[in-house]
Parts: C-alpha cells; sequence; structure tokens
C-alpha cells in the first residue's frame, strides 16, 4: 500500500488496487435486489465508501485495510438503497400485504401456513399468489420506515431499539436479535434451510436451486414467504412484548 508524503493512504493507489472489491460487492449485492437497482449506482456508492476508508484508515487499528474498506463499501452500498427509497410503493404495500394475511392465517391456525392457505386468504389463485412473491424478491426484512415515527401509532420496531435515533443500532438489541433467532426457528425446513444457503452462506439463487432441486424463481417466491414470515412473527412478538 503507497501512502502520501502526510502519511495517508494514495488515492490513486486504493482506487487502481480494490476497484475490483467494489464491483464485486456490488454484483453481490445487486442480485438480492429487484431488478429496478442501479449497479452502476452502487459501484459509484461503493467508490465513495473505499476512498472514505482510504482516509480515514490507520494500520494501528487492528485491523487490516481491505476488511476494513469492505466494511465501509458495504455501508455506502446500503445508504445509497435507503437514501433512493429503492422499493416501489406499490411492491411494498403487496408485501405489507402478504405479511398481514400470514399473520391472520398463522394465528387462525396455530402453525405455519401453506402456500395454497395464504392465497385463499387473500382470495387469488395459488398460481398468482406465488406471481406475487416472485416480485417480492429483495423486499426488506426490516423496512427504514419501522423506525419512523411520524405517524400517530408507534412503530413495531421502534420499542426494541437501544438509541431510537440509529436504526442499526436497533439491530444489535438484544430483544430484537431474540425476536429474529426465534422466529427463525419456527420457520418450515426448507426455508430456513434456504435463508442459511443465502445469507449464511452465500449461495446465490442458481446454487440454493440445486441444493433444493427448485428452480431459481422457485427460490425467490420461497425467499419471499420466508421474509414474511419472519415480518409477521417480528411484529407479532412486538405486539406481545407490547402488551407485557
Amino acid at each position: 500500500m503507497m501512502y502520501n508524503a502526510q502519511g495517508k493512504i494514495s488515492q490513486t493507489d486504493v482506487l487502481a488496487q480494490y476497484a475490483p472489491l467494489v464491483r464485486r460487492l456490488g454484483l453481490q449485492l445487486v442480485a438480492k435486489m429487484p431488478a429496478s437497482v442501479d449497479l452502476d449506482d452502487l459501484i459509484q456508492a461503493g467508490m465513495i465508501g473505499l476512498l472514505d476508508a482510504a482516509g480515514r484508515y490507520k494500520e494501528d487499528q487492528g485491523a487490516q485495510f481491505e476488511t476494513y474498506a469492505t466494511q465501509r463499501i458495504r455501508g455506502a452500498m446500503l445508504d445509497e438503497l435507503r437514501s433512493n427509497d429503492w422499493l416501489p410503493r406499490s411492491m411494498r404495500k403487496n408485501s405489507r400485504e402478504v405479511e398481514h394475511a400470514v399473520h391472520q392465517v398463522e394465528q387462525r391456525l396455530g402453525r405455519s401456513a401453506s402456500e395454497t392457505e395464504v392465497a385463499d386468504h387473500l382470495q387469488m389463485p395459488l398460481t398468482d399468489y406465488q406471481g406475487l412473491l416472485q416480485d417480492l424478491h429483495g423486499s426488506q426484512l426490516i423496512y427504514y420506515e419501522d423506525f419512523d415515527r411520524s405517524s400517530d401509532d408507534e412503530p413495531f420496531l421502534d420499542r426494541h431499539c437501544v438509541d431510537r435515533a440509529d436504526p442499526l443500532s436497533a439491530l444489535l438489541d438484544d430483544h430484537l436479535r431474540d425476536a429474529l433467532i426465534d422466529a427463525i426457528e419456527r420457520l418450515p425446513d426448507r426455508e430456513k434451510l434456504l435463508m442459511s444457503l443465502y445469507y449464511e452462506r452465500g449461495l446465490n439463487l442458481r446454487e440454493i436451486g440445486a441444493v433444493l432441486e427448485v428452480s431459481e424463481s422457485r427460490v425467490c417466491q420461497l425467499h419471499s414467504q420466508a421474509v414474511a414470515r419472519l415480518r409477521a412473527r417480528l411484529r407479532e412478538q412486538a405486539w406481545v412484548g407490547a402488551e407485557n
């Protein structure tokens, strides 16, 4: 790594050496996003994150530069996604409706709802419901507005915040983390395996489809269904916590 006269990492050297890292991280992230997310926008944000990392990095802070830069790059890309509100309003509305339907059906049955049961509750054919799930691939487990206090009702995730001014800090709160772990454990086995392959092992849709012996589009549907279950159960946990 080259340094300038002020002891700072050379920005030219950083851009030349780590531009492929930025692109790789952008490709990994955009693969999990809807088609409306632009890769070039993520890469541009990632480059800014890389330069920020170069300006802040100190060799004595106990981390390799690439590890430190990776965190900064990913953070900049996520900030870009949040600032542009990448999920269309209509898609977000559909996501809420699926979440609500899952919650109502599972409350009534006392178990995980099948896709057919949720589709019946929504009064739509199973194929239409599965198409909706595929369209919702890339929807978030936690929306930024879950922390918004502009409405009259207290947002359900607000109750779990350690520092209510910082949504990212809230994700580290013990109550929310425990609730998420419990919700994941209650997923049907195939959906639990899918989430593990996707988020822990970093497999892409094609690779997950090969493991589950289903198509990539079916993986999208199962992922959206799992996210809807998790959101419904996190919301249920918040309601229970508010009553205690």
